[in-house]
């Protein structure tokens, strides 16, 4: 069997080519530390099977693979058992977790050979939605779910533009819609309060009333309000002050360490 090797970390390339050396099961025909590079290789000559490490820099495996014109057999090799669930998405025989031991590499070859004499190329590997799936995976993989995102789409006019998370003081609701305050200016987004408040859990956003999201770093004072209120005043050039509900006040405490 004709084989590829890409993984970033030098001693983990060299590892796996060892064992796959010591087996006498299989031919590497190249390898690269460097996934643009392994792209130029792969599409001007497929291999039978690509050893394929999931975390790189720059370039994660499901990237690679959603660059290349035909999708080739797969073993993917990774240090994060998190991941093989994400890797037997795609066109996987197998997984090996980092590091490789010889068992567990003779057993991913068994069960290649046996893939290869009983089961016919899928189809739809090489249709263009299998690489939407690919790129959702390689967005999942950068963007894990609870990880709040560095940028965050807005709406101007009929663009789309993107702001930096810590530059936005607030998110608040008017007249049915959503809106996030940066820099002085206000941009309709596209969730709700409370779908924010999901999709940044565990960010620095807090929700102080039903209708605002708060960004703690840009809180600049608190003061009691009536009936149990308080007023939370930014650290904006306007000196933005915001309520914080009633039933928000102990659990923005809490929050605070107060």
């Amino acid at each position: 069997m004709r084989a590829y090797l890409v993984d970033d970390e030098l001693p983990a390339l060299k590892r796996l080519t060892r064992l796959l050396e010591a087996t006498g099961r299989v031919e590497i025909v190249g390898s690269a530390m460097n996934p643009a590079t392994a792209v130029e290789a792969l599409t001007a000559a497929p291999p039978d099977v690509l050893f394929l490490d999931i975390q790189m820099p720059g370039m994660n495996g499901f990237d690679l693979l959603a660059r290349l014109p035909h999708q080739p057999v797969v073993i993917f090799t990774t240090a994060y058992d998190q991941y093989a669930l994400k890797a037997f998405q795609v066109n996987s025989i197998d997984y090996l977790l980092k590091p490789i031991e010889p068992k567990e590499l003779e057993r991913a070859l068994n069960k290649l050979e046996q893939f290869q004499r009983i089961r016919k190329r899928p189809e739809w590997l090489d249709q263009p939605e299998f690489r939407d799936v690919l790129q959702e995976l390689s967005r999942t993989l950068r963007n894990p779910p609870g990880t709040p995102p560095d940028r965050f789409p807005i709406r101007v006019g009929e663009r789309t533009r993107f702001v930096d998370l810590a530059r936005i003081t607030h998110f608040f609701t008017r007249d049915r819609l959503t809106f996030a305050a940066a820099e002085g200016k206000s941009y309709c987004v596209e969730w709700t309060i409370a779908e924010l408040e999901q999709k940044l859990a565990s960010s620095r956003f807090f929700r102080i009333h039903r209708g605002t999201l708060l960004n703690l770093d840009w809180l600049d004072e608190l003061t009691p309000w009536f009936t149990g209120r308080m007023t939370a005043r930014l650290k904006d050039e306007k000196h933005t002050e915001l309520t914080v509900a009633r039933d928000r006040v102990r659990l923005l405490k809490e929050r605070l360490g107060l």
